[in-house]
Formats: structure tokens, C-alpha cells, sequence
């Protein structure tokens, strides 16, 4: 096995981690065409309101925004489209499983580039209520002020 894998994130869904409790995380392939390829390598994809579903034990990817080719013509692709994922029949299986869970969903976390292949990581989330996003932010900034009083205290 070669150590020396090279990983480029080209989309980062950050909003995910805020909306969402997530847990399972796994990676998948996207079945993409010519121009969304190149579209993808310059980092032109948005995540925001994504998510991946299962229908007839195929899993799909909805609602991620790859812009068009800027030098594709005619044959240049759909911007949002659903996109195959490709994972492995038992993953498939746990996915559909957990989607029929009361307010789970599938959620694309990042779509980066290993190997030259572009992959997709997916994770399982559960909606977070309001309070609980304002109990995450009050214990971030919280870790902050820690960091910052750590950080003067080295320094005096």
C-alpha cells in the first residue's frame, strides 16, 4: 500500500458540523461527467444544501451546485444535478437503514480530490435545535478564551 496519499479538499460543507450532530463518516465515489471533473479540480462546488439519499439500493448525491466548465461548450453539464455515489453494497444497506431513523439524513461533509479520483465524505446527522447551536457556539468561544489566557500567561 502506498503511504504517500495525496489529499486536496475542493469543498468544504462547514455549515454541516453547525446544523447537524454528526456521526458515521464514510467515503464515497461520484460518477461525474467530463466537465464536472474539471469543474471539481477548480474547486467549483458548493455543498450548502446537499445531501445524499437512497433510492432502489443506489445511493445519490442531491443538490451539490458544480458550477459549468468555464471552457466547456455545448456539452458542458447541469450545474445541480443527482449524482451516483458509489460505495459498497453493505454501506449502502447502513446508510438506508439509518435514513429511516426519525430525523436522521445523510450529509456530505467535503468532496476532495485523493489520488486524482474525486471523492465525496458522507456522515450521518441529526438536526441540532436552536439551543443546542448556541450551547456549541458558548463552548467554542469559551475553548477560545482558554487558548487566549494559556497563550498570554506562556508569554509573560
Amino acid at each position: 500500500m502506498p503511504t504517500d496519499i495525496k489529499v486536496k479538499i475542493l469543498s468544504d460543507n462547514r455549515q454541516a458540523g453547525h446544523n447537524y450532530h454528526l456521526s458515521d463518516r464514510v467515503e464515497a465515489g461520484i460518477v461525474l461527467t467530463g466537465t464536472e471533473v474539471k469543474a471539481a479540480r477548480e474547486a467549483k462546488i458548493q455543498l450548502k444544501e446537499a445531501y445524499a439519499e437512497v433510492l432502489n439500493n443506489e445511493a445519490w448525491l442531491v443538490n451539490a451546485h458544480f458550477s459549468q466548465y468555464s471552457h466547456g461548450n455545448r456539452q458542458n453539464h447541469e450545474p445541480v444535478r443527482r449524482r451516483k455515489l458509489l460505495l459498497h453494497r453493505a454501506e449502502i444497506d447502513k446508510l438506508a437503514k439509518k435514513t429511516q431513523e426519525k430525523g436522521l439524513t445523510v450529509i456530505p461533509t467535503k468532496i476532495y480530490l485523493k489520488d486524482g479520483l474525486v471523492k465525496c465524505e458522507l456522515a450521518v446527522g441529526k438536526g441540532k435545535k436552536l439551543h443546542d447551536k448556541r450551547e456549541s457556539e458558548r463552548k467554542r468561544e469559551t475553548e477560545a478564551e482558554v487558548r487566549a489566557a494559556i497563550a498570554r500567561h506562556q508569554r509573560e
